[in-house]
């Protein structure tokens, strides 16, 4: 099967093309579960590169038939305050498409997919889903809009006014297709597109997205991109393994000080503990120090 060119790197220089907006308008409606229609694509944090988003993340804002902003970001390394910044993503945006003077029922209706190629918090999906909802603190009823309001914004719920968030945990995906949005998130994770996969435009991505069709130039930058993407993956795995290892020999020397305490020979410990004799000496001279200074 024919590899296709990474999602990311597909947002970041080919799904511009407003030629190519269908394969965005076929991802957006799998994962809203609704139909989408890309009209336009505003002004966004990716339009900026720096050198250091350059390969790690990219994002891309879409105005839909209804008016919604749509904030796509794809995201390569792991931050431990990702929450926080999409936080201040939506809230940004909230500001920024509300004009002077405008009442506060014009706010833009914002919905954010985040794919995220590590593991974000603690879970067991590969998709989440958050929204605000108002819950009364003693009847656990959800707080709902009045008539008239429906009337006025067009809506149902109330949590319809607020930023809507959709987070996609690419790596966490189990590989079984069951549904439509399953054969796009199989596509992020794989870069493939199964010829019996039925989404609305899949097939459609996997023709568009072709590394075959690259001319010589994106074909080489592509490659690049590819490189450095893997060059991160890379790192990220060796801090943690010498975190792993860091953490474990910690422990063997918190074992060591608990047996030298307790008078245990040398040649115990090191059986024991896999330490070397000058490093049991300098531990063991270290709660002498300590034991004469008491």
């Amino acid at each position: 099967m024919e590899k296709l060119i990474r999602f990311d790197w597909a947002i970041k220089k080919l799904l511009r093309d407003k030629a190519n907006f269908s394969v965005l308008e076929g991802f957006l409606s799998a994962v809203l579960n609704e139909d989408v229609t890309v009209v336009n694509l505003l002004e966004s944090e990716s339009n900026q590169e720096d050198s250091f988003d350059k390969f790690n993340r990219v994002d891309m804002l879409v105005e839909n038939s209804k008016k919604d902003l749509l904030l796509i970001e794809v995201q390569v390394k792991s931050e431990y305050d990702f929450f926080h910044r999409i936080a201040y993503g939506v809230a940004k945006l909230m500001t920024e498409y509300l004009e002077k003077g405008q009442p506060y029922r014009e706010i833009k209706k914002i919905i954010s997919v985040s794919i995220t190629y590590f593991s974000l918090g603690i879970g067991t999906d590969y998709l989440y889903y958050g929204s605000t909802n108002f819950v009364g603190v003693h009847t656990n009823d959800i707080l709902a809009l009045t008539e008239k309001q429906q009337e006025l914004f067009g809506i149902s719920d109330v949590r319809k006014i607020f930023p809507e968030h959709y987070l996609i945990r690419v790596e966490d995906f189990p590989d079984k297709v069951q549904s439509a949005l399953d054969e796009w998130i199989y596509m992020l994770k794989h870069s493939e597109v199964k010829p019996d996969f039925r989404a609305n435009h899949i097939q459609e991505a996997s023709a568009k997205l072709r590394i075959m069709n690259l001319d010589e130039p994106q074909r080489k930058a592509y490659d690049e991109y590819m490189q450095n993407v893997s060059y991160q993956q890379s790192m990220l795995w060796s801090s943690r393994e010498e975190g792993r290892d860091e953490g474990k020999h910690e422990e063997k020397i918190a074992i060591a000080r608990s047996l030298l305490a307790h008078g245990i020979a040398f040649e115990i410990i090191a059986a024991s503990t896999g330490l070397s004799g000058e490093e049991l000496a300098s531990l063991q001279e270290q709660y002498n120090n300590r034991e004469v200074s008491k």
